[in-house]
């Protein structure tokens, strides 16, 4: 765990996982609703082992949710505005700060929304990678996502509606942003291996359309970052 600034100077923890490669490319990883826990810890390892310097910030502060009305409190008292203008950005100016040239956000869940939101509020970011989450349209200025992002979406989520997924895509390529979206025959949190042991019928892992999404991620990720 790490200390790093926002832009305001108030301070934020947050998880940093490191590669064996110096002066590497990072990636801010935003959390589900459930909060900071080991789960999307591994999901910063994972990036870390292919080389990217990897951080996710507390932005619950400490709490961890267990149980979904707890995941929803949680969430229901994050300023997402803040989060993304704020935590994240001084994230992204942390790591361009500690050696990292270029620096993508990447968010799951509520994660993903915080990823358009950061799209449209953190100027110095890279690329952003959004899986399975969006804020309310009124909230997105497309004309502000200036670099590029790559998306994945279920097409039988019962958290996001596909219906909204299609709203956004028509409001940024309207704007002339940089899109790449994907969608998947999968339920919500179809890439989280977890997502079964929450007993929760809109949540359903699918190793195979995990499997091509980190592919097309890591493609993406290297296109943006590494040239």
């Amino acid at each position: 765990m790490i200390e790093y600034k926002r832009p305001d100077g108030q301070l934020v923890n947050a998880y940093l996982a490191e590669p064996k490669i110096e002066n590497a490319p990072g990636i801010v990883v935003i959390q589900e609703w459930w909060g900071l826990n080991d789960q999307i810890k591994g999901v910063a390892d994972r990036l870390a082992e292919a080389g990217y310097r990897a951080l996710v910030p507390d932005l619950y502060r400490g709490k961890l949710a267990l149980e979904a009305n707890e995941a929803e409190h949680l969430m229901s008292e994050l300023n997402f505005g803040e989060a993304a203008g704020q935590d994240i950005r001084g994230a992204v100016q942390y790591l361009k700060s500690t050696a990292s040239s270029k620096v993508a956000v990447t968010g799951f869940c509520m994660g993903g929304a915080l990823t358009v939101l950061s799209a449209c509020n953190v100027p110095e970011l890279d690329a952003t990678v959004v899986w399975y989450g969006y804020p309310p349209l009124e909230y997105v200025d497309a004309n502000a996502v200036s670099k590029p992002m790559m998306a994945h979406w279920a097409l039988h989520d019962d958290a996001f509606a596909i219906g909204g997924v299609d709203h956004l895509e028509v409001k940024l390529k309207e704007a002339g942003a940089q899109l790449e979206f994907y969608r998947y025959d999968a339920k919500h949190a179809f890439a989280n291996e977890e997502a079964d042991s929450r007993n929760l019928p809109f949540l359903k892992y699918q190793a195979d359309a995990a499997k091509l999404a980190w592919t097309r991620t890591m493609d993406f990720l290297k296109k943006q970052l590494q040239t």
